[in-house]
């Protein structure tokens, strides 16, 4: 039953996104579907954000729609076999442009897309360009941090109890297994994203982990398995993918075969060994040093800050520099303690739009918004309040941050008294983070302070947007029942759509 209505929901998305042969790439990440268009101009945007699965659409270098966690891993294989089958059929005539959707067009969806597509303009440059190639190689990666993270977090629980002591080791071995070789998987990933071969890649970054660096001397000290993580092996493999290209470049046709991975894999491996992994364990050792050192000693302040300043960063797409900064943590502590604050973030905004529900209660349009987008933003998943309330309103964007900063001042405070909130996996946050969340004092502490910081955020974000996210000018533009003053009869907006419906004048933020 389950993957029949993943079907249809991959069915449904499949022509309003141009069709099988419009479609050059499919790959899914924790809440979207990412597609590579030929055409973009045959997305029917607006059918597609009316569907009941689809939270809303993010179009970027690759066109995204937000389907959630759980469900995009379920639809993601459907599309995949619909856009095959679709392939393998007979050629069909190019797909037609559809023909306009009869929508009800609003100020505030309008500003909502225009701050998209400004944002991606921005978002063009070389070094934010590159910081999508590196979170292409840490995304993938996502989905076992997370269930290894939460065996982990189960394991120690039976621990603490004493429950079933003979099954507790082999849940350790199930939860590190993949932490202990996860070097390999980036290498692999790097040298995919970068153009090399991957298994070359997965092939050098294995040298990092192999047992046998023990007995290695470089700058006249002993390596240690592991030295590096997983910055050696990104570095390592971007290494033997240019070594690899240009091999490629050189070596005759004849010989490739033999000389070129030969060449490929000795050269990065001896760089590596005598090289990246002194370096890049320094870096590791000072990223969480630093870490460490900044919330012990200013927590409560750096919480401030980074609660505070994360939307802004997501909106910017700064937000991807700091997924290797998070692995590296996981990878050297078990947990990483910056993403619990991050994700404070998602707390404010989550009150934020509870606070505008309540000011504007006439406008049923942006109403029925919030009603369907609250349940994914309490797990985390605040595309939809972001691009449909929020950030189109000015106001209440600024208010989310203010609520952000607050629930961060609240964990970085409790980190700097001693009680250190992490989580074990990167991805989800709101109260999707509960099963991963660890620390330095226990379950019931960490989860008991982690819950208290959401709560803060969510009281300071609805208070901050109840009474400073709105001027009269506004409050007298979108607080009225555009249906019922254009003579429309009122409808329900469909379960997933994420664009309100506005008043028809401009908002005045």
């Amino acid at each position: 039953m389950a993957d029949s209505k993943n079907r249809a929901t991959a069915a449904a998305i499949l022509p309003l996104v141009g069709g099988a042969s419009n479609i050059t790439s499919v790959a899914h990440c924790m809440t979207r579907l990412r597609l590579g268009l030929a055409d973009r101009a045959l997305v029917d945007e607006d059918a597609l954000k009316a569907l009941p699965d689809v939270m809303g659409v993010v179009d970027d270098e690759t066109y995204q729609i937000v389907l959630g966690p759980g469900k995009v891993a379920r639809v993601t294989p459907e599309f995949e076999t619909l856009v095959e089958e679709g392939k393998a059929a007979a050629p069909a005539p190019p797909a037609a442009t559809p023909e306009p959707h009869a929508v009800t067009a609003d100020e505030l969806a309008a500003q909502g897309a225009e701050l998209r597509a400004a944002r991606k303009a921005k978002n063009a440059t070389p070094f934010k360009l590159f910081l999508r190639r590196i979170a292409n190689i840490f995304v993938p990666l996502i989905p076992a941090l997370i269930g290894c993270g939460i065996i982990a977090g189960i394991n120690g629980l039976l621990i603490n109890l004493h429950w079933l002591p003979g099954v507790t080791p082999a849940l350790a071995a199930i939860a590190s297994g993949f932490m202990a070789l996860i070097a390999v998987f980036v290498g692999h990933n790097t040298a995919k994203e970068f153009g090399g071969t991957p298994i070359l890649g997965g092939a050098v970054a294995a040298i990092i982990v192999y047992a046998g660096v023990a007995n290695i001397e470089a700058f006249g000290q002993k390596l240690s398995p592991g030295q590096g993580g997983v910055l050696g092996a990104l570095g390592a493999a971007v290494l033997a993918t240019y070594i690899e290209k240009w091999c490629r470049k050189w070596v005759p046709e004849a010989v490739d075969v033999l000389v070129t991975p030969t060449l490929t894999v000795l050269v990065s491996g001896l760089v590596t060994i005598f090289g990246l992994m002194f370096v890049a364990g320094e870096i590791s050792t000072g990223i969480g040093t630093a870490a460490n050192w900044l919330l012990d000693n200013t927590g409560a302040f750096a919480g401030l800050v980074l609660g505070g300043l994360f939307l802004p960063l997501v909106m910017l797409g700064l937000h991807q520099a700091l997924i290797p900064i998070h692995t590296t943590l996981i990878e050297q502590q078990g947990y990483t303690v910056l993403l619990p604050v991050l994700a404070m973030a998602g707390a404010g905004q989550v009150g934020c739009a509870i606070a505008v529900f309540k000011r504007l209660k006439h406008n049923k349009s942006i109403r029925t918004t919030i009603k369907s987008a609250l349940p994914a933003g309490f797990l985390g998943v605040g595309e939809p309040l972001i691009y449909g309330v929020s950030l189109p309103l000015g106001r209440p964007f600024i208010t989310a941050c203010v609520g952000g900063a607050a629930g961060g001042a609240f964990v970085g405070f409790f980190s700097m008294i001693g009680d250190k909130v992490g989580s074990t996996a990167i991805g989800p946050s709101g109260w999707a983070l509960f099963p991963l969340l660890d620390g330095n004092k226990g379950l019931g502490t960490t989860v008991a302070i982690y819950g208290a910081g959401l709560l803060v955020g969510y009281i300071v974000g609805f208070v901050a947007t109840y009474f400073f996210g709105f001027s009269k000018q506004m409050l007298v533009d979108l607080n009225v029942d555009t249906q019922a003053a254009a003579g429309e009869s009122p409808s329900p907006a469909p379960a997933g759509t994420t664009e309100p419906t506005e008043p028809k004048e401009p908002a005045k933020v």
